[in-house]
């Protein structure tokens, strides 16, 4: 029997992003559900991509504040993630969601992009917006304040 240590060491936030993008992880299971997914993890950002439809809407015939409010809870937490050494955690504290302007099947593609303000060593902060890809304007931004904290 060899003696070689063989402990397998976590991927830095980044690369675990990335490992996604690249297909090498899987997709988180509620990207799944909603139908988007991540396309973009740089030092600090993180870019989700979505589709709209009407399997989305809510009793007013718009899409559910809540999907924008998950695709840019995503990008925020992602955003934050990617600055997180190996064996770092974290997990939503705060959420601050602005919906701007109405979401329906025929918006298209929407992009959101979340950007870190802060990473330390207890607490991270970053920001984000969802835009239209085809038209370009702002649908919902957001900021969030995410708890850092060590896996085991």
């Amino acid at each position: 029997m060899s003696s070689e240590n063989t402990e397998i060491t976590a991927p830095s936030g980044l690369d675990f992003l990335r490992s996604i993008i690249e297909g090498r992880t899987p997709q988180a299971p509620i990207s799944h559900t909603l139908g988007f997914r991540l396309v973009g993890a740089d030092p600090g950002v993180a870019v989700f991509e979505g589709e709209t439809g009407e399997h989305l809407y809510n009793p007013m015939g718009t899409v559910h504040g809540g999907y924008l409010t998950t695709l840019l809870d995503s990008a925020l937490g992602s955003a934050v993630f990617s600055r997180l050494p190996a064996g770092t955690g974290y997990t939503t504290a705060q959420i601050n969601v602005h919906l701007i302007r109405p979401v329906t099947a025929r918006t298209g593609k929407l992009r959101a992009t979340g950007t870190a303000v802060h990473v330390g060593r207890t607490l991270g902060t970053a920001e984000a917006q969802v835009v239209g890809v085809d038209d370009g304007k702002v649908y919902a931004h957001a900021t969030t304040t995410c708890a850092i904290f060590a896996m085991r």
